[in-house]
């Protein structure tokens, strides 16, 4: 990205940290969707883990651990789950409709 030209193209043609994502098919669309909020879950889980750990130490509280993925983990990967397939399937739906129109 040298030029603002080349930012311009990554911003229309759905290029993030360098990985094209507008060039992914719909079956590639829908694993990276579902990685994508599959790893939010289980990030978000790990760090609610830890927070409820160190909760438990500084206060003497026993705090339910299931909280950690039923409250916080769980929404959090829905979220970003439906996020990134909703991103992807607009990326897609460009990307058909661009080839669309240079075939017709």
């Amino acid at each position: 990205m040298d030029s603002p030209h080349d930012v311009a193209r990554a911003r229309s043609e759905g290029v993030l940290f360098g990985i094209p994502l507008g060039d992914l098919g719909w079956f590639s669309s829908l694993l990276m969707g579902l990685a994508t909020g599959f790893a939010a879950f289980f990030l978000t889980t790990f760090v609610s883990i830890m927070a409820l750990l160190f909760y438990r130490l500084g206060s003497g509280h026993n705090p339910d651990f299931a909280i950690a993925y039923r409250d916080i983990g769980f929404p959090v990967g829905v979220v970003v789950l439906l996020a990134a397939l909703s991103y992807l399937s607009v990326l897609y739906a460009r990307r058909t409709r661009r080839r669309r129109a240079q075939h017709s």
